[in-house]
């Protein structure tokens, strides 16, 4: 065997326990959603002031800065060096995208609404289908439109499954971002809430969910159902986890222990130094390497937010209102940030089946 093949065989290995870990840790956090729920279940929901707590947390730990790596992603995952050019691709790729999107919260906050719901919907599916892909190698997604419905069922969890169970608290949360830029002007949305809106959106839904399940299932062998039951039981689990758990609540837990540690894990296997301080089990290295890597731009994302604080019209001064203004600027950043996660599917085939 040529000396090539023998160091091809050994970063396979390296790479196959540097994904195991992420795998493993990846489950390990989400496991912790089941944990909410049953507290939520025997304890009863927590006053409104502590469901902030997660998302308070998110401004520094997980949430906000899981993006904030965007610059070097690319480059990592293509193995080139970062440049001022792919910097430049970036910081351009912000500034328009999220500057856009910002004023479309002052000239049509409701329509900025639905669109970050939506956006919303695509990120958290995108991050659901990679995991399913790379932490569990599932086979029964292997053409493009079982990962597209995959993509709607897992992003759709949680933005409709909460309309369906909680919906005056949906509406609260709506009417906190939309009322930061427009009192009143959720009123508007007041349909989406009815209960024959929410009925059919169970009904589709639902359906959705069951195609999903159903399709995977009969793509598999029986005795190489594990990749699906992961999904399915994952599927399963934050349907209850999101009919269960306070939308605010949920939402931030949600937002750092699943979906944002999922994406940090991604960059941290594109990165060659911090995935092999993750293979030999050197997780705090990884993880401290990644923040080191995102601490510029999380700054840069505070002053987004601090930016968003002044220029709104109405002034936060409640724990919702401040709150809302932190998903307003979320919602800036995700754009843009959607945009660098569809590339990465793209340099790593995700959508080329």
């Amino acid at each position: 065997m040529s000396g090539d093949a023998i160091d091809r065989r050994a970063d396979a290995r390296a790479r196959s326990e540097s994904r195991s870990r992420a795998a493993r840790l990846s489950l390990g956090f989400g496991s912790l959603l089941a944990v909410a729920a049953v507290a939520t279940i025997a304890f009863g929901s927590p006053p409104l002031v502590y469901q902030y707590v997660p998302l308070a947390l998110s401004v520094l730990v997980l949430g906000l800065p899981h993006g904030a790596v965007d610059h070097l992603v690319l480059p990592r995952i293509r193995d080139e060096p970062v440049t001022p050019r792919s910097l430049a691709f970036v910081g351009v790729l912000y500034l328009l995208l999220g500057g856009a999107y910002a004023i479309v919260w002052f000239l049509a906050p409701v329509a900025a609404f639905v669109l970050f719901i939506l956006v919303t919907l695509v990120h958290w599916g995108q991050g659901d289908v990679y995991a399913l892909l790379e932490f569990v190698d599932a086979d029964h997604l292997e053409t493009r439109a079982s990962r597209l419905l995959t993509l709607v069922v897992r992003g759709g969890l949680p933005m409709l499954v909460p309309l369906i169970a909680f919906p005056s608290q949906y509406a609260f949360v709506a009417e906190s971002l939309v009322g930061a830029f427009d009192p009143g002007a959720a009123t508007v949305l007041e349909p989406i809430f009815a209960p024959s809106f929410r009925i059919a959106v169970t009904i589709g839904f639902g359906s959705l969910i069951a195609l999903s399940l159903l399709l995977g299932f009969r793509r598999t062998d029986p005795g190489e159902r594990w990749p699906w039951l992961v999904d399915a039981a994952e599927t399963i689990g934050l349907v209850g986890y999101f009919a269960t758990v306070p939308p605010i609540l949920a939402i931030g837990l949600y937002f750092c222990l699943w979906h944002s540690l999922r994406h940090i894990l991604r960059t941290i296997l594109v990165d060659t130094v911090a995935s092999a301080a993750l293979e030999r089990g050197a997780i705090l290295t990884a993880f401290r390497r990644f923040a080191r890597d995102a601490a510029p731009l999380t700054v840069a994302a505070l002053a987004v937010l601090v930016g968003v604080w002044i220029a709104v019209p109405r002034t936060p001064a409640t724990v919702p209102d401040v709150i809302a203004v932190y998903l307003v600027a979320i919602a800036v950043l995700t754009l843009p940030h959607v945009v660098v996660v569809t590339l990465l599917d793209r340099e790593a085939g995700i959508w080329s089946h």
